[in-house]
């Protein structure tokens, strides 16, 4: 019997801590599930060229706007224990739509998500992996924000926003911007996180990432052990969208392992050298 439309896609609200969270799940009913988490001033639309490739090779993704964006409930500020907080949510939406064991793809602050998750709730998590993940606040972290506050006041990307998250756009930005460059932030760290995480890993960052030097890749995938690295030349901050193909391949490679042995130590690859199997 062939597998309808609405069998392949369904979407809702799920109310957590007070406010609601817009989710959407695609893929065939029985398809392994994907948690997909997106970045600071994206959306679960920020998956839309990964969705099709996951699905298409049998993946059920799960992707959700984040309390503020999107279609969610908007959200007045971030606290600064947001990071925890959203990956505590995470876990209350997994719950509440009855999965169990999920593989995660994490970008930016949603990487950040995805290592606070694995680390918290390892029982939760089978494979994971992270894009541009923050442990920390660089001297380019600060360059990038500092640009991006500029950025925003532009008309391409303020509209881009806008459709994006809507009447809330504008105040989101703000107040995710005044979060992140607040000087309390100076004193983040994810990394004690990192080696309470077991399940096979692969971190992704592109060399020309414009709010991470390429070391804070390296220090994400040596703090997690049997890690895998990928840094992407000449790539930035969104290789996702700037180098699709490659990455969709390496990411349905990674994801579709099933012996966690398969899983070797430390890799640096460009996009079209993937290590063969």
């Amino acid at each position: 019997m062939a597998t309808s439309p609405s069998d392949l896609r369904r979407s809702g609200l799920a109310r957590i801590a007070g406010h609601r969270l817009f989710w959407q799940i695609e893929g065939p009913p029985d398809g392994k599930p994907v948690l997909l988490l997106h970045h600071g001033l994206g959306s679960l639309r920020t998956w839309r060229k990964q969705i099709p490739a996951l699905t298409a090779a049998g993946w059920r993704t799960l992707a959700y706007d984040r309390w503020g964006y999107g279609r969610s409930d908007a959200r007045p500020a971030f606290s600064p224990d947001f990071l925890r907080d959203d990956a505590g949510e995470a876990v209350r939406l997994l719950d509440q739509l009855g999965l169990e064991r999920v593989r995660v793809v994490g970008h930016s602050d949603g990487g950040s998500l995805a290592l606070l998750l694995a680390s918290g709730h390892p029982e939760r998590v089978e494979r994971m992996v992270v894009v541009a993940a923050h442990i920390d606040r660089e001297a380019a972290t600060l360059d990038g924000l500092r640009a991006l506050a500029q950025a925003v006041e532009s008309q391409p990307l303020k509209g881009g926003l806008r459709r994006e998250h809507g009447a809330k756009a504008d105040a989101l930005a703000r107040a995710w911007l005044a979060r992140w460059l607040d000087p309390a932030m100076a004193g983040l760290t994810l990394q004690p996180a990192l080696a309470s995480i077991h399940c096979p890993t692969l971190v992704i960052q592109g060399e020309l990432d414009e709010h991470a030097t390429p070391d804070h890749a390296r220090r994400i995938a040596a703090g997690i052990a049997g890690s895998e690295l990928w840094l992407i030349p000449g790539v930035g901050h969104m290789p996702l969208h700037e180098v699709p193909g490659a990455f969709n391949a390496r990411l349905l490679e990674f994801l579709g392992r099933s012996d966690p042995s398969d899983s070797a130590a430390l890799v640096e690859s460009s996009p079209g050298s993937a290590r063969q199997r």
